[in-house]
């Protein structure tokens, strides 16, 4: 028994997702600092950064992430899918340690090996999902006791 060809594709699309996601606030953030003049900044009410390439680029890049995420639904169970949402905090981490120079203490290591352990777990020992026929089986799971 082997894992079938849209299980492969959603977690193609789900870990694409992830990277798509993880690293577009690396960039809107990079597009945030460089648009940080006093008085025109967000944090004081201003909209400079809104004629920030590199925000529009993270802005954009978090869009396709999110529809790659909606895709993978579509041909993998959420219960494939939804952990692997969690790769998106690693990819911002690690991007931002090496890209901003933010630093990544052993609390935030610790926390991005846990995440992976606890992705691939759920992923590797996934039950089966049931396929559904019909309306009147979906109301037949739902009511049963």
């Amino acid at each position: 028994m082997g894992i079938s060809k849209d299980n492969v594709t959603g977690l193609v699309l789900a870990v694409s997702s992830s990277i798509f996601i993880g690293s577009s606030f690396i960039v809107k953030k990079m597009g945030l600092k460089k648009s940080n003049t006093p008085g025109r900044s967000a944090a004081s009410g201003g909209h400079a950064y809104l004629y920030e390439p590199w925000w529009w680029i993270g802005m954009i890049s978090m869009i396709v992430g999110e529809i790659a995420n909606f895709a993978a639904y579509a041909f993998a169970p959420a219960l494939l899918v939804t952990p692997l949402g969690a790769l998106s905090i690693i990819v911002s981490a690690v991007l931002a340690h090496f890209i901003l120079q933010e630093k990544l203490h052993i609390f935030g290591v610790l926390g991005c090996a846990l995440c992976m352990v606890g992705s691939t777990t759920i992923v590797l020992h996934a039950p089966h999902e049931r396929i559904i026929h019909s309306v009147k089986e979906v109301w037949h799971l739902a009511t049963e006791l």
